[in-house]
């Protein structure tokens, strides 16, 4: 099972987020997300949230919030725990990224970008800042199958 990091940056009203044309072997392949990626041998999900935000975006995050644990299941990519940040404080400027392109998105637009549907959720519950919370989502191909926010079925409000 992999571990990775996703960490939403965000200054005056917008997100930080990366778009990833380049690979059609990369499942996030024509997607939008945050920033971040696996850990390395050792790490805490702050150390790696940290390395990831500074070498995809040349920004060093000055203090940032663990909001969540999304666990993500799919028939095609496997299984994936990700550690989802909030962060409104970094220092440094934007460096061009080798994943694909940096941009700086207001947040009401995000929703309308293409992104994984479970990404909405979550999203929304950034918003809502929501406690840390544990979400399930459950993919067969690109399709959201199945939601459980805290081990309960998730229904939109």
């Amino acid at each position: 099972m992999r571990n990775t990091t996703l960490c939403y940056i965000e200054k005056d009203g917008k997100y930080l987020m990366l778009h990833r044309p380049s690979r059609s072997d990369d499942e996030n392949h024509d997607k939008w997300i945050g920033i971040g990626g696996k850990f390395e041998p050792g790490e805490s999900p702050e150390d790696c949230v940290k390395r990831e935000v500074l070498e995809e975006t040349g920004l060093s995050l000055l203090n940032q919030s663990y909001r969540a644990i999304v666990t993500f299941v799919s028939d095609e990519w496997g299984t994936e725990y990700m550690h989802l940040f909030r962060s409104e404080s970094f220092t440094g400027s934007l460096i061009e990224c080798d994943e694909g392109k940096l941009e700086w998105v207001d947040k009401g637009a995000v929703l309308n970008l293409p992104i994984w549907e479970g990404d909405k959720v979550f999203l929304r519950l950034l918003d809502e800042d929501i406690p840390f919370f544990s979400l399930k989502l459950s993919y067969r191909g690109d399709s959201l199958v199945e939601v459980q926010l805290n081990g309960k079925p998730y229904k939109e409000r």
